[in-house]
């Protein structure tokens, strides 16, 4: 802690030390999304510079100037999260804005009403097209990100890696999401897999949300008039915290990963659920 100064100075320093993000920068792919735009402004108000990464100008702009009105700075770079060559491009933008990258935030994902098992839907009626659209999506946006911001960290010899999984890909993965399951389950072992092989030279972790309203399920967890379905009840119930997550709740953790907080980080799934997963009779 810093010697001098008062007693809120000393621990604005601590804090500033362990959790500030000065110096660093951060792409966040998915930051036109509800929690990759969340993490992108709590990266960038804890000092990093950020690159918001999307297809969405719109949505993207908007969560640049809550960032620079903040008082930080940030960047919208237009990509396709699925596609090598504009991953690659991004990266280069992002690198003559800001520097090097040191903080990668995979946040890319969601899942389709065509991949889902329903009444109007069996397992066996699935589109090969809609399988491979969402592991695309939700596992090769990934892969792709990994491939081209962790090499680069190597070479600048630090770097956080994180990735966001979902309750969907664990060891009982959810009812009727099969596709959207496999993938997550994907990014979780892509997750291990690299902190093993990058040595915790880059630190690859992963947060894995728990049931937030996002644009993508919100069709999934309410009915037309806006209460819960029957599956978003059975959720809430299954939750001990009774309700839904809120975006903000997982700007923290994102933090705390790309931070010196977490420097013996790594291959860490950090669960934020409610208490969802721990929850039985």
């Amino acid at each position: 802690m810093a010697a001098g100064g008062t007693g809120d100075q000393q621990r604005g320093a601590f804090l500033a030390g362990l959790f500030g993000l000065a110096g660093e920068v951060a792409v966040v792919g998915g930051g036109t999304g509800v929690l990759g735009g969340v993490i992108a402004e709590y990266l960038g108000a804890a000092g990093a510079k950020v690159a918001v990464l999307g297809r969405n100008a719109e949505q993207g702009q908007r969560r640049v100037q809550t960032i620079t009105d903040a008082g930080g700075e940030a960047i919208f770079v237009p990509y396709t999260a699925t596609a090598a060559d504009s991953v690659a491009e991004a990266h280069a933008r992002v690198q003559e804005a800001f520097g090097a990258v040191t903080v990668a935030v995979n946040a890319v994902g969601g899942n389709h009403p065509s991949a889902v098992v329903s009444p109007d839907q069996a397992f066996e009626e699935i589109a090969l097209d809609a399988v491979r659209d969402n592991l695309d999506l939700n596992l090769t946006s990934a892969w792709l990100a990994c491939q081209e911001f962790g090499p680069a960290m190597l070479a600048n010899g630090r770097g956080s890696v994180i990735n966001i999984g979902s309750m969907a890909g664990g060891e009982r993965p959810l009812s009727r999401v099969p596709v959207y399951a496999i993938a997550k389950s994907g990014v979780a072992t892509l997750t291990n897999f690299l902190a093993r092989e990058w040595q915790g030279v880059v630190r690859v972790n992963m947060i894995v949300p728990g049931f937030f309203e996002t644009t993508q399920n919100r069709s999934l967890l309410r009915d037309e008039d806006g209460s819960l379905s029957e599956r978003g009840g059975q959720i809430v119930a299954h939750t001990p915290m009774g309700r839904f997550g809120e975006p903000e709740e997982v700007g923290g953790a994102a933090v705390y990963l790309a931070s010196k907080a977490s420097a013996f980080t790594t291959g860490l799934a950090l669960v934020i659920d409610g208490g969802f997963s721990v929850q039985s009779i």
